[in-house]
Order: C-alpha cells, then structure tokens, then sequence
C-alpha cells in the first residue's frame, strides 16, 4: 500500500480498511529507518494517524499545515513524497529530521525549535486573506509546544483574528484516552461540529439583531453560558472558547474514521479559528516506545527487535556537567537546577533524584527559565539553567536585562555548543559566543576537557559578582588535559613555541592541539579558556615575540572569538588567521562531514596556512 503513495492525493479514495493497512505500514518504515539512523521515534509514531486523515481531507500545499518543532512530522514527510528517500533521513545530503520549505512544496513553514507553529500558521492564514488566496491554515502542536509562552501569545492573537479558516490541533499525549475520550464525547464533538449545529447557532445570533439593545447583550452573553457550561460538563478546560476558538475534543487522535469525519465537518461548514484537540499515545505502535516514551523521543541507532540502544562507553559532556553539579550541591545547599524540559539531555537527571526539591523543570519555556534564575538569585540562591546552546538563544534579552544588567549571580549551562551533526542548522549551537560575548558584565568560558569543565563549575560556584556563560560541545568529554586552577579572565599556555602561536577555544583547542604536532611541534599552544572577559596581558605579550597568531572555535566567525582576538591585535601588525564556522547555515549529516565540508579540521588548517605560506612543511 504505502508504495503507491507518491503524492497525498494518492490517499483521497482510499477506503478506511486500506488507511488502516496505510497506518501499519508507516508506522513499521518510521522504525525500520529510525533504528538505523535515529530519531524522534516515540512522537512522530504517536502522530501517524493523525497524519493520515490529515491528508485524506486537507490538500497541501493548497491548505497549508504547519507542525510545529517536526518531532511528530516523520509520517506527513513519508506520505508527501519523501518516502522513496527516507533511508536518507538525516543523513548528510538527505531528508531532513526537521520540516523545510526548501525540502517540499508540502512543508509549508520551517521549523526546529518548539512553539512557533501557530504564530506561523497565524501569519500565512492573514497572508492569504489579504492576497485572497484558498486554504486553511493548520498548525499542529504538542502538548509539551503548549508550554512555550511564544503559543500562547499566538493563540491569544489568533482568538481574536476572526479568521475562518484557522485550524489550531493539539495533538495531546499525556491525557488518558480511557478517562477523557468516551461515547458521550464523541457524541459531543460530532455535535459541535455538525451542519445543523453551527447553522441553528448562526440562525439565534442572527435573531438577536431585532432586539433592543439592552436586552440584546444579556441574551448573547446568556447563551453563550449556557452552551459553555453543557460542553464544560465534559471538557476539562474550556479556556480555549473564552480565547475566541470553536474547541473540539479531546477527541481519540487514533481513530482514523472519527478523525476524517471531524475534519471533513470542519473543513465544509465551521466558521472562526477553531482547536482540535486530540489525545494520542506516544510511541503507538511500538510497544517498546509506548513503554519508555520519553528513552525514545530522540534516539541514536537502535536495535528495533529489543530496542537496546548501542553504548560506547564514554563519558559525555552532558554526564561530566551533571555529575559535577550534584557534588558541588552537596556541599552547596543554595545550588538550584533549572532546564526547560531538558533534564536527561543535560544530564540532570541524578540531580533532580538526588535534590528534587532543588531541581525545577520549567517546560519549553527558556526565557522564563532564565528570569525565574534570576529571582532566584535575588534571593541569594546560587541557580544553574542547563538548556542547549541553540535554544538559550530564545532567552539573549532576558541574559541581557534579567541576569547581567542586575549582575545577579546566574550560571547558564550551554550544553550541544558547536555543530551538533543530524539535527541540522536548527539545532548547531554556533551563535553563543558571538551573541554572549557582546553583553557586559557577562563571563563567558568554554572548557577544551572534561577537567576543565568540572574546574569551570567551581569558579562558577564562587563567583558572585554577575553571570557566568560555560558552553561545552555534544558527544565524548576527553579526561586528559589542562588542569590548571581557573583564573578570570585567563588563558593558559600549553605548549612554547615561537613565530606562530595557536589559540583554540572550548574543543577548537583540540582541533589546535592536532595542528601543532601536524606543523611539527613548534609552534606556541594556548588554551583561551575565556571568551569574555579576554586574556588582554597574554594578548599584549604575543605581540613583541609573534608574527602570527591562529585561531579555532566551533562558533560563528562573525563576532565570534577570532574576531574579539583580532579587533584587539588589529594595529599590533600581528597578523591573525581565523577559523570556525563560516557565514551561513550548516546542513545536517555526521559531524565529521560537517567540518570536512567548512574546512574546520586540523589537516585542512594546516594545509591553508601552508599556501599561505605560515607555516612550512612540518617546521613553524
């Protein structure tokens, strides 16, 4: 079945028994593929159904369907031309894990980061009123999107949009489909749906217009109570019809009969913005996911017969940041942990076991995760915020006003600094030291070992005069290194050299380790340490022994590292060479593609410095 599907129109005269089979056969390809390449395998299993009505009724690209972040969208992606490709999935030069305007005329909106999809779908449904094009405008969130404020701002705004053709879908899966989707509420989401409903609702507005007006008011506002209170018998939050939305549900999101029969009645006859909501379980269809939902949210290969997920043994950074911070809580009671729903992925997860009444899990909600941090620390708590580098970027205003404006002693934890491989360009933490770095009173710090980080979070601990900044990279922490105690502000030189001296950053000092020893060893080996504040001293005494300086980070050359270094070496006639991540967005694909492809390796420094005639053949 699922091989005849090229196009969603292919879905259109399908019967319901054969959108069953459909249903079976997505569900088994997003596993066969995810065990070899990883993935959002629990909520894009857990969306299949959803998926496929979706595309019985609606007619991308015509309708244009928004889902947010895209860890639900790996069946939509299959059944809109993107199956034959799936093996590729995010796979360097193939299908992406996220939804791309560039990738499909189906993917009506970019996405990657949570929370943005009815904003979007907000701004394309407006598009098409003043352009008077045809089409509705879905978004489709999750219930954890729905704990981003950016949504609810969104849904405020839409409410009151008068927009017809607005279609909001909830696409819950934490509610009990036992407890809240009956008989009596699928009674009731047919009713609200239906023809004769909506006509007899349009036919008593209408009637009110011959009353006076003072009776005309109280009658509306009357009814409306009315009509509230019946469906508030049911639904067990009725904030959305106060917000302006027709609200639908909750409503079984696997019945692929029930589902069609909604958005067909929706579609032909239903006035105003409207909000499905829809209950799901997470991992449908693999009991393995439906078991462990959030072990198989996002995962890396997997063996899908018994779901073992392949270790290396190798201590991440995630693990080096959380094992560290539950020792120095143990000797430091005023330490809080915060993240924004991210507490396995930045290793919190023994610290919020360890110290639950110290551990906060704010939700996808990173600029109030780091306001919160700084009422805490007004207090005179000490607060660690471990959120991934490329969505603490959510939350620049609030480091800016919040945290250093106030010099309140916060410590923000970038985890996933650097290109982070399959997620892609929406996921790479490559803006950190160029954003951070530009805000006063801010200490920004990048660890090149798993040493360095552990003597980082100490410094950090004891710093009390404003907030401090530590990104580290994804994957293995090297053990071996520099373990010299951390001085504000300073840098450490590893290895004497002359002529030319190498300054790495955070694992851009790894990188400059390797093209040392590729030059021969003699060049001068320095470990920055600091991006803010700058080690001005070692700078200013490069200047009489140096002709060159190189440096290496894993961050955007544009006001990144190399760039504070060279605007402050500019009028020295020290010329500076340096690399990172070049002006543009990053594909997906296995990290080491990456930086082959922007000529961020050591082999490829070396050999650019050698044209340009820096460093010789094996002799500096």
């Amino acid at each position: 079945m699922l091989t005849k599907i090229k196009t969603p129109d292919d879905l259109k005269d399908l019967s319901s028994q054969e959108l069953q089979e459909l249903s079976f056969e997505v569900r088994r390809r997003i596993i066969d593929v995810t065990s070899q390449s990883g993935g959002h395998v629990a909520p894009s299993l857990g969306a299949v159904d959803l998926a496929i009505a979706m595309l019985k009724v609606f007619d991308p690209p015509t309708d244009s369907i928004v889902w947010d972040v895209g860890h639900q969208s790996y069946a939509y992606k299959i059944l809109t031309g993107r199956n034959d490709d799936f093996d590729t999935l995010r796979q360097y030069n193939g299908v992406s894990g996220f939804n791309k305007i560039s990738e499909s005329e189906y993917d009506a909106f970019g996405v990657g980061h949570s929370s943005t999809s009815i904003s979007a779908a907000l701004g394309i449904a407006y598009a098409k009123r003043i352009l008077e094009e045809k089409g509705f405008s879905i978004a489709v969130i999750g219930d954890g999107a729905l704990t981003g404020g950016m949504a609810f701002e969104a849904l405020n705004h839409g409410g009151d949009s008068n927009l017809n053709k607005l279609l909001v879908i909830l696409n819950d899966n934490e509610m009990s489909i036992s407890k809240n989707v009956g008989g009596l509420q699928k009674y009731m989401s047919n009713v609200l749906v239906s023809k004769s409903y909506n006509r007899l609702k349009r036919k008593v507005w209408s009637m009110t217009e011959s009353l006076p007006e003072r009776f005309k008011h109280r009658f509306i506002k009357g009814t409306r109570k009315l009509e509230e209170s019946v469906i508030n018998m049911i639904v067990p939050n009725i904030i959305f019809e106060d917000l302006g939305y027709k609200y639908i549900g909750p409503v079984d999101g696997h019945d692929i009969p029930h589902l069609i029969k909604i958005f067909t009645s929706i579609k032909t006859h239903m006035d105003g913005p409207v909000f499905l909501h829809l209950v799901t379980k997470k991992g449908k269809g693999f009991p393995l996911a439906e078991q462990h939902p959030d072990k198989y949210h996002g995962v890396g290969p997997f063996c899908k017969q018994n779901g073992i997920v392949p270790k290396n043994g190798n201590v991440s950074w995630s693990d080096v940041f959380g094992n560290k911070l539950c020792e120095l809580a143990e000797k430091n009671d005023k330490i809080v942990a915060i993240t924004a729903a991210m507490a396995s992925g930045t290793g919190l997860k023994e610290f919020a076991e360890k110290y639950p009444t110290r551990f906060v899990d704010v939700g996808i909600a990173e600029q109030h995760a780091v306001t919160f941090a700084g009422g805490l620390a007004s207090k005179g708590l000490k607060p660690f915020v471990a959120i991934y580098s490329t969505f603490m970027q959510r939350a620049v205003d609030q480091v800016i006003h919040d945290l250093a404006l106030q010099k309140l002693p916060v410590v923000l934890c970038m985890d996933r600094a650097g290109l982070v491989g399959n997620d892609g360009p929406t996921h790479h933490g490559v803006f950190d030291l160029s954003l951070f770095s530009a805000i006063p009173d801010l200490v920004v710090m990048a660890p090149s070992t798993a040493t360095e980080l552990e003597l980082m979070l100490e410094f950090a601990n004891d710093y009390q005069d404003g907030p401090v900044a530590i990104r580290y990279p994804r994957g293995t922490a090297p053990r071996n290194g520099v373990s010299e105690p951390i001085l504000l502000g300073k840098s450490v030189i590893t290895n004497q050299g002359s002529k030319v001296a190498i300054i790495g950053i955070g694992d851009g000092y790894t990188i400059g380790k390797d093209l040392r020893e590729q030059s021969g060893n003699t060049c001068t080996l320095i470990d920055a340490r600091f991006a803010k504040p700058l080690d001005l001293e070692l700078l200013n005494s490069l200047v009489a022994e140096y002709e060159t300086v190189v440096t290496i980070e894993t961050n955007a050359l544009s006001g990144g590292f190399g760039s504070s270094v060279s605007d402050h070496l500019i009028n020295t006639g020290v010329k500076v060479y340096s690399y990172g991540i070049p002006d543009r967005f990053i594909t997906h694909g296995d990290t080491n593609i990456l930086m082959e492809e922007i000529g961020l390796t050591s082999d490829q420094i070396y050999n650019d410095l050698k044209t340009k005639g820096i460093i010789p053949e094996k002799i500096c």
